[in-house]
């Protein structure tokens, strides 16, 4: 059921219920019909105003919904359960509005862009739209929760669910207040009780880390017959998920645009960025929804990334070489694993006297420029005395100024008998910088990368419910230990213009 003014023509901005679902409307000025984007969000319809306006005064008709249960959309709010079939009513009743040209855009950063890709892949196929923006994808429940190999993205999965989590609006403050008035919040047994502890009921905080169904969007993506404009940066902790789904993608078009930025994108610059990476991303959604929906776009995988450090943006599909920098084991071979004093995620100094907590190994400084585009990978030989054993590998830039910055985390669960050697891969996730002469690399081992990981028990128990911690003991043969880095040729990177890659 739809409610709004009677009788008449729309007015150029409205606000309607699709299915109850409270939602704005913002026309261009004109008779119509024209294309529409839709925007569904758990964030506020409220805040995507100014965004709604642009769009219309470039000629499109703008939705933005409230998604069921939040802010002033009725119903019971529960993440990414009922995206799909409340997105494809949306998009029906879009099409039957006389304003609509038929054309659809499906948009969204975060959790919007699951509302929006899900549509795509997921609606039938009268309800799909005819593009597909998504920009920092939360996929899915399961992708935002752990990392691939099992590990708990605890900080991030607290701070959200404490935020938005079982309510109908948000308090963005929620966990920072906490974390002031208790600092060791998350230091609690078990995990499940951290409700109780921000003092509010949270009901799906449990289920959150019961859910195994990662990469089903991204495995059926392999079927969309739509086009696709990706946007992420290479400080965004879902950078893996969107290039997974931008190589999966099985539309006529993917176009794919990494810059130096957070999760917040332009907004959120990352130590790399350079004036060159601010771009107007506004206008390049513009853009490219025009070449997607008149069929501009050319065939295949396209797109551009930026090379932070500098002030080049290269092809997304740049060739790098593997690069092996030697690495000089500093200090830890044998270390300890102490939940009660794990690694800090939050903290990039390294103590130097006690027991060992890490190994340390730290490369000689770079004689000349390095270009390091693509997935960095710490390959080891070692062994932990205990059955199950998380590995933490922090890559860190130590500049010739006398900063430290982080480079790239990966984490890796391993379950193997204890004492029992073995060679396996952690996955740093992918990079995209250019290290000036005289930087070092330090790369750490570690068992822990708390608070942004749970700490591993050490028990084989699940981390959520565990409420016994054992210290683990590791040994690393230090030699093993191979760091890879996919760089450019020693020639200057062959440079592109973003909007260029974007659209052709």
């Amino acid at each position: 059921m739809t409610t709004g003014a009677a009788g008449g023509p729309p007015a150029a901005a409205h606000t309607v219920r699709v299915d109850g679902l409270v939602t704005d409307v913002r026309l261009p000025e004109g008779p119509g019909p024209f294309p529409t984007v839709l925007i569904r969000t758990p964030y506020d319809r409220t805040r995507h105003s100014a965004e709604a306006r642009a769009w219309a005064r470039h000629g499109f008709a703008a939705v933005v919904q409230d998604v069921r249960g939040r802010h002033a959309s009725p119903g019971r709010w529960r993440p990414y359960a009922c995206e799909t079939d409340d997105g494809a009513a949306t998009a029906r009743w879009i099409r039957r509005r006389p304003w609509s040209d038929g054309r659809l855009v499906a948009a969204g950063a975060s959790y919007a862009a699951h509302c929006a890709v899900t549509l795509a892949l997921d609606a039938p196929e009268d309800a799909r739209p005819d593009a597909v923006i998504a920009a920092v994808p939360a996929l899915g429940a399961a992708e935002t929760a752990r990392e691939p190999s099992g590990p708990e993205r605890l900080l991030a999965r607290a701070g959200w669910w404490a935020a938005h989590g079982d309510r109908p609006a948000s308090d963005e403050s929620a966990l920072t207040r906490a974390l002031a008035e208790d600092p060791a919040l998350l230091t609690h047994l078990p995990l499940t009780t951290l409700p109780r502890r921000l003092g509010r009921p949270l009901p799906s905080w449990p289920g959150l880390w019961q859910r195994h169904d990662r990469g089903r969007l991204t495995a059926r993506a392999a079927h969309a017959d739509v086009p696709l404009l990706a946007v992420g940066g290479h400080h965004d902790h879902f950078t893996e998920d969107i290039v997974a789904l931008w190589r999966t993608w099985g539309g006529p078009a993917a176009r794919l645009l990494l810059g130096p930025w957070g999760h917040g994108l332009v907004t959120a610059p990352g130590p790399d960025a350079r004036p060159a990476h601010r771009l107007n991303l506004g206008d390049l959604y513009v853009r490219w929804a025009r070449h997607a929906l008149s069929g501009a776009l050319a065939p295949g995988r396209h797109g551009a990334l930026a090379l932070g450090g500098s002030d080049h943006w290269l092809p997304a599909d740049a060739a790098a070489e593997p690069h092996a920098p030697r690495l000089r084991p500093l200090r830890g071979a044998a270390f300890t694993a102490d939940p009660d004093h794990p690694v800090r995620s939050d903290d990039l100094t390294v103590p130097t006297g006690g027991v060992p907590d890490r190994l340390l190994l730290a490369t000689p400084p770079l004689p000349r420029p390095l270009d390091a585009v693509g997935p960095v990978r710490v390959r080891l030989r070692a062994t932990a005395d205990t059955p199950s054993a998380d590995w933490a590998a922090r890559l860190v830039a130590l500049t010739p100024h006398g900063t430290a910055e982080r480079l790239a985390v990966g984490v890796l669960r391993r379950e193997q008998p204890p004492g029992c050697h073995a060679e396996f891969t952690v996955e740093l996730g992918r990079i995209a910088r250019r290290l000036p002469a005289g930087t070092r690399l330090r790369l750490e081992i570690a068992g822990h990368h708390f608070p942004a990981h749970a700490r591993n028990p050490h028990t084989r128990d699940d981390p959520v419910t565990a409420t016994r911690l054992l210290a683990s003991r590791r040994d690393v043969d230090a030699e093993s230990v191979t760091l890879t880095l996919p760089t450019l040729s020693a020639r200057p990177p062959a440079t592109t213009d973003p909007a260029k890659e974007i659209l052709r």
